[in-house]
C-alpha cells in the first residue's frame, strides 16, 4: 500500500500524498482468471472497477476487508457462485454492480440491511433466485434485477425510496399486484420495467387499472413503463391519455388480457415515441388522435379485436417508422396517405381490400419490411414497391393479379419474397439472380407460365424455393445443384419435363417435391427415362403407330356398341377432369390423389336429381341431400349455394380441414365434386341425424343420461384432437348441436368445418388464420 511506485501505473489512483492506493480502474483490460483475493489487503481502497473483463470463479470473501470501499463494479464478467454475505460489512458502499455474470443463489438479506448507503444496486442478467430482501436502505435510487429467477413480491420498502430513479425487474417470476403504492409520489422515477414476470395483476386477472395509472399520473418525470406479459387484465382506463404524464416516451402493455377500446385522448401524450398494446383484447377502432402524436416512432396494436378502417390521417404522424396493425379485423383500403417515413409496415391478417397505394409507398424510401398477407387486396403490385430496399416482402394470400413486378430484381437487399396464393401471371424473370441476399422465394399457387430460370444457381444463400401449383414447363435446371444452402424445394403440380437431378442438394429431396408433374422421369419419381428417336429413323416406330391406330379404331367401335349413355358418362368424366385441372375451379390435388372420384352425374342419380324428397337440411351456404351411390352406399351430399359470396371459401375451408383430420369423433369426408358451377362434399349418411334432433325431436328420440354423458365425452375428445393432436391445429368456430351428428351406435361426430380457423404459433404466441 505504501509503495509509491505503483501510483504511476495506468488505472491506479492514490491519495494526494501518494502513500495509499485508493482506486483501481481496470475495466475493459482483457483480464482473465479469478479476482485476486490479495486485493483485500488494499484496506484504503475506495473504488474497485474490474468490469468488462473475463474474470471467472467466485467473488472472494476477502473483499470484505475493504471497509472504506464505496464503489464495487465487477459487471460483464464470467463470475459464478453466490454473492458473498460478507460484502455486507462494506457499510460505506453506495455503488454495487455485478450485472452480466453467472451468479446464482439468493440475494443476501443482510447485504441490503447493513449497507445503508447503497444508492445503486445492479444484479441484472444473472441466475439469482429466491425473493428480493424485505429490508433495505431507503437511499436506493437504482434497483436493477432483470433477467434472473427471482420469485415472490416486490418489497414494500421500495415505497419509502423517495429518490427512486429506476426499477427494473423484467424477466423474472415475480407475482404481485401492480405496484401503485410503490410508485406513488415518486417524482424522480423515470423507468419502470415489469415485463415478463409470472403476474402483476389480481389473482383472477380482472385488475382495476385505474389506481395504477392514477399513481403514474403523479410521477411527473416518468419516461418508460414496460409491463408486457404480466397477465394483466381489466379495462383500459377511458382517460388514459390524461393519466399519462406528457413526457412519457415508452408505453408497453403487450401480451396481456386488457379489454376495452383505445381511449381517444391517447393523443394527449405528445412526447410518446413507442406505444405497444399488441396481443390484448382491445376492441373498437384505431383512434384518429394517434395521428397527432408528432414524435411517435413505433405503434403496435397487433393481435387485438380492432375493427373499422385505418385512419386516413396516419400519414400525419411524420416520425412513424414502424406500424403494426396485423391480426385484427380492420377493413377498407390501405390509406393513400400512409407515412413516407415507414421502415416496417405490418398489416397482415386483416380484412383489407382495394389496391396497394402505389404513389405513396413509392415515397417510403426507408421501407425494409412490408407484410400485407392474408387480406383481400386486388389490382397489381406497383413496381415502385418492389424497387425499394426491402428486406422482407410478403403479399401472399390475396387476390393480386398481373405479372410479377419488374422491380423485384432491383431489390438487392431482399431476403424474403412471398407472393404465393394470388393470381399472378406471366413468367419468372431470370434477373431475380440479382437479389443476391435472397433466402426464401415463394411463388406457389399462382398462374405463372414459362420455365424455371437457370440463373437461380447464382443465389448462393437460397434456402427455400417454392413454385408449386403453377403452369411452369421445361426441364429442371441441373445447375441448381450449386445452391448448396437449399433446404426446401417444391416444384409440384406444374408441367416440368425431363430427368430429375439426384446429385448435390437434390439428393435430399423426395418425390413430394415433384408430384403432379407427369412428364418428369428418374428414380426419384419412379418413372424410367427413355430416349425416343424420330419416326423416320425407326421402322419399328411406324409399326407401333399402326398397331395403336388399329387398337384405337377397335376400341372406338366397341364404345359405340356399348351405347350413348356410356359415352355420355365418359365425356362427363373427361369434362370433370378438365375442370379439376384448372386452378380456378379445380379440386385440391391432394383430394384428387387420396379420395375416390364421383362425377356430377352420379350425384344427380344418387339424389334423384336433387329432389325435395331427398332434402335433409339447409344452411347459409347450401343444402344437404340424402343419396344412394351405385354400389348401394348411403351418403349425404352437401351442395354449396354458389350465389353466396362466401360459399367457395367455405368449401375450401371444409376440404382443407376434412382431408387432414382423422378421428373417430370427427366427420370424415368420402370425396368432393368441384366444377365451375357446382361444388359438393360427399359425406357418410347419419340416419339418426344431428344432436339437435335427438335433443328436441320429442320422447321417441329422448336420450338417456348415460347417452348424453357419452355424447359429451365424444364431442370433447373430437375438439381436443382438433386443438392439440391434429397435424394442423383447428378451431371449429361454429360448435352447436346441429353440427354434431349421431351414428347408428350413438357415437357423436363433430361436423361442418366451413368457418373453422387454423392456429399458428409465431415466436411463441398463438395466432389464427382462415383455413384455405
Amino acid at each position: 500500500e505504501s509503495n509509491g511506485d505503483v501510483c504511476g501505473l495506468t488505472g491506479v489512483a492514490c491519495d494526494w500524498r501518494r502513500q495509499h492506493v485508493i482506486g483501481l480502474s481496470l475495466g475493459d483490460k482483457n483480464i482473465s482468471g479469478p479476482v485476486p483475493p490479495v486485493i483485500g489487503n488494499l484496506t484504503r481502497l475506495k473504488s474497485l472497477d474490474m468490469s468488462r473483463n473475463f474474470l471467472a470463479g467466485q467473488i472472494p470473501a476477502e473483499l470484505s476487508n475493504l471497509r472504506g470501499l464505496e464503489v464495487l463494479d465487477l459487471g460483464h464478467n464470467q463470475l459464478s457462485g453466490g454473492i458473498p454475505p460478507s460484502l455486507s460489512q462494506l457499510a460505506s458502499m453506495y455503488y454495487l454492480r455485478l450485472k452480466d455474470n453467472h451468479l446464482s443463489g439468493p440475494i443476501p438479506a443482510i447485504l441490503f440491511k447493513n449497507c445503508t448507503s447503497l444508492g445503486l444496486v445492479d444484479f441484472g442478467n444473472n441466475d439469482l433466485s429466491g425473493e428480493v430482501p424485505h429490508d433495505a436502505s431507503e437511499n436506493i435510487q437504482v434497483l436493477n434485477l432483470y433477467s434472473n429467477r427471482l420469485t415472490g413480491r416486490l418489497p414494500r420498502w421500495l415505497a419509502n425510496c423517495t429518490y427512486l430513479y429506476l426499477l427494473d425487474v423484467e424477466d423474472n417470476s415475480l407475482a404481485d399486484e401492480l405496484p401503485a403504492d410503490i410508485i406513488a409520489g415518486k417524482q424522480n422515477l423515470k423507468y419502470l420495467h415489469l415485463s415478463n414476470n409470472h403476474r402483476f395483476s389480481s389473482h383472477d386477472g380482472n385488475t382495476n387499472l385505474e389506481p395504477f395509472f392514477a399513481a403514474v399520473s403523479n410521477c411527473s418525470q416518468i419516461l418508460e413503463i414496460e409491463a408486457g406479459a404480466v397477465r394483466m387484465g381489466g379495462w383500459l382506463p377511458s382517460r388514459l391519455g390524461s393519466l399519462l404524464p406528457p413526457n412519457m416516451s415508452h408505453l408497453n402493455l403487450e401480451l396481456n388480457a386488457i379489454r376495452g377500446p383505445i381511449p381517444a385522448d391517447i393523443g394527449d401524450v405528445i412526447n410518446i415515441t413507442l406505444m405497444n398494446l399488441s396481443s390484448n383484447q382491445l376492441n373498437g377502432t384505431v383512434p384518429a388522435s394517434i395521428c397527432a402524436l408528432p414524435k411517435l416512432e413505433r405503434l403496435s396494436l397487433s393481435n387485438n379485436d380492432l375493427t373499422g378502417m385505418i385512419p386516413a390521417c396516419i400519414g400525419n404522424a411524420t416520425s412513424l417508422g414502424e406500424l403494426d396493425l396485423s391480426g385484427n379485423a380492420l377493413s377498407g383500403s390501405i390509406p393513400s396517405g400512409i407515412g413516407t417515413g415507414l421502415v416496417n409496415l405490418y398489416l397482415q391478417n386483416n380484412q383489407l381490400s382495394g389496391e396497394i397505394p402505389a404513389n405513396r409507398l413509392a415515397e417510403c424510401i426507408r421501407l425494409l419490411h412490408l407484410d400485407l398477407s392474408n387480406n383481400s387486396l386486388t389490382g397489381e403490385v406497383p413496381d415502385m414497391v418492389s424497387g425499394t430496399d426491402i428486406i422482407s416482402l410478403n403479399l401472399s394470400h390475396n387476390q393480386i393479379r398481373g405479372e410479377l413486378p419488374r422491380g423485384l430484381s432491383d431489390m438487392q437487399q431482399v431476403q424474403v419474397i412471398d407472393l404465393s396464393w394470388n393470381n399472378f401471371t406471366g413468367t419468372i424473370s431470370p434477373q431475380l439472380w440479382l437479389c443476391s441476399e435472397l433466402e426464401d422465394l415463394d411463388l406457389s399457387h399462382n398462374l405463372l407460365t414459362g420455365v424455371l430460370p437457370s440463373s437461380f444457381d447464382l443465389l448462393k444463400d437460397l434456402k427455400n424455393l417454392d413454385v408449386s401449383d403453377n403452369s411452369l414447363t421445361g426441364e429442371i435446371p441441373a445447375n441448381l445443384t450449386k445452391c448448396t444452402s437449399l433446404k426446401h424445394f417444391n416444384l409440384s403440380y406444374n408441367d416440368f419435363v425431363g430427368h430429375v437431378p439426384t446429385t448435390g442438394v437434390f439428393a435430399d429431396f423426395t418425390f413430394l417435391s415433384y408430384i403432379g408433374n407427369p412428364r418428369l422421369c428418374g428414380s426419384v419419381v419412379r418413372r424410367n427415362c427413355q430416349r425416343h428417336r424420330p419416326w423416320y429413323q425407326s421402322r419399328k416406330y411406324l409399326v407401333v403407330m399402326c398397331i395403336c391406330a388399329a387398337v384405337v379404331a377397335f376400341v372406338l367401335t366397341i364404345l359405340c356398341a356399348v351405347g350413348a349413355w356410356k359415352i355420355r358418362d365418359w365425356l362427363a368424366a373427361v369434362r370433370e377432369d378438365m375442370f379439376r385441372g384448372r386452378r380456378s375451379g379445380g379440386s385440391s390435388p391432394v383430394m384428387k390423389y387420396k379420395f375416390p372420384r364421383i362425377t356430377h352425374q352420379e350425384l344427380v342419380e344418387a339424389t334423384e336429381e336433387f329432389s325435395a324428397d331427398r332434402l335433409v337440411g339447409t344452411g347459409s351456404y347450401g343444402r344437404v341431400y340424402r343419396g344412394t351411390l351405385r354400389d348401394g352406399t348411403m351418403v349425404a351430399v352437401k351442395v354449396l349455394q354458389l350465389q353466396s359470396g362466401n360459399s367457395t371459401k367455405s368449401f375450401s375451408r371444409e376440404c382443407q380441414v376434412l382431408k387432414r383430420i382423422r378421428h373417430r369423433n370427427l366427420m370424415r369426408i368420402i370425396t368432393a365434386c368441384s366444377l365451375a358451377d357446382f361444388k359438393a362434399l360427399v359425406l357418410p349418411f347419419m340416419a339418426k341425424g344431428s344432436l339437435e334432433r335427438c335433443l328436441y325431436a320429442g320422447p321417441p328420440a329422448e336420450l338417456s343420461l348415460v347417452q348424453r354423458v357419452n355424447i359429451c365425452s365424444d364431442i370433447a375428445e373430437g375438439v381436443a384432437y382438433l386443438h392439440h393432436h391434429s397435424p394442423v391445429k383447428v378451431i371449429h368456430c361454429d360448435l352447436k348441436p346441429s353440427n354434431v351428428l349421431i351414428n347408428d351406435d350413438m357415437t357423436a361426430l363433430v361436423s361442418d368445418f366451413g368457418i373453422s380457423r387454423l392456429v399458428m404459433s409465431v415466436g411463441g404466441v398463438a395466432n389464427t388464420a382462415d383455413v384455405g
